[in-house]
């Protein structure tokens, strides 16, 4: 798939499907790949286009300038890029904050946009449990064992029920050929760290749909549903059984509610 070149960053994106364009935008260690439980259910409704952040996948280098500003401007280029006036947009964690500053550069494009398992609040602890898994990820051996000390932060208890689940994704993550360095995982999470919004939860004028999993443990949900609340039109959903990584442990009704919510967005 296309990469674009912008000033500073070869900028790789995936499109795919057919229908009005949703950009999605993948959160914090995560690439296009991300949306692979989520891209098939959404396909014959939307075109999707995933962009790589900066410091991940096979968008180069990966030490160029970052934050959640400059990622939230390169998906917005990419849109340029490819003609749409107007679209959607669902981000996941890091990518909900992305979309939101993106709903601030481009509040007359922006249509409707969906945020999974993420808030627009200071989290010091899960600051804390990226900074170990990094520090895990750098000691010896640290490649599968970071990935194993994650797991639990991220799936549903049930993710756990069969042992083989944790096997399967550690074999997937580590034959992943673009997968993201420890080097630019320190670089992103930089970027997290000094994030600061340009646009509060109440300038926020696209109606939103915001998707908390029950189970997340990355996210302080009491927090963010207080801050979301105070968008003007945002609806807000748990849904049961989801840890942070909702659009796998539920991708099915996570579908459900964005096929549901942008197939009813105002026409361009």
């Amino acid at each position: 798939m296309p990469d674009l070149s912008l000033p500073d960053v070869s900028l790789h994106y995936e499109v795919e499907g057919s229908g009005p364009p949703l950009l999605m935008l993948a959160g914090m260690l995560s690439d296009s790949a991300s949306w692979g439980a989520l891209a098939p259910l959404l396909s014959d409704h939307f075109t999707l286009i995933r962009p790589d952040n900066r410091s991940t996948g096979r968008t180069t280098p990966w030490d160029a300038e970052i934050s959640v500003l400059h990622m939230a401007r390169d998906a917005l280029a990419v849109m340029d890029h490819l003609g749409h006036a107007q679209f959607d947009v669902v981000g996941h964690s890091m990518g909900g904050l992305m979309g939101m500053e993106l709903a601030g550069l481009a509040p007359k494009r922006v249509r409707a946009l969906s945020i999974l398992a993420s808030a627009p609040v200071r989290a010091p602890r899960t600051m804390a449990v990226f900074d170990a898994l990094l520090a895990v990820r750098r000691a010896a051996e640290g490649e599968a064992l970071w990935l194993r000390a994650l797991y639990p932060w991220i799936f549903a208890p049930g993710f756990f029920v069969e042992p083989e689940n944790v096997e399967t994704a550690l074999a997937a993550a580590l034959a992943y050929p673009h997968a993201q360095s420890a080097e630019a995982m320190a670089h992103q999470l930089e970027a997290l760290r000094s994030f600061r919004p340009r646009l509060r939860p109440a300038d926020l004028s696209c109606p939103t749909l915001v998707l908390h999993g029950a189970e997340d443990l990355l996210i302080p949900r009491a927090a963010a549903e207080d801050a979301f609340a105070r968008i003007p039109e945002v609806t807000q959903i748990t849904l049961p059984d989801a840890g942070h990584s909702i659009h796998w442990d539920a991708a099915e009704p996570v579908a459900m509610h964005l096929r549901k919510f942008h197939d009813t967005s105002p026409e361009s």
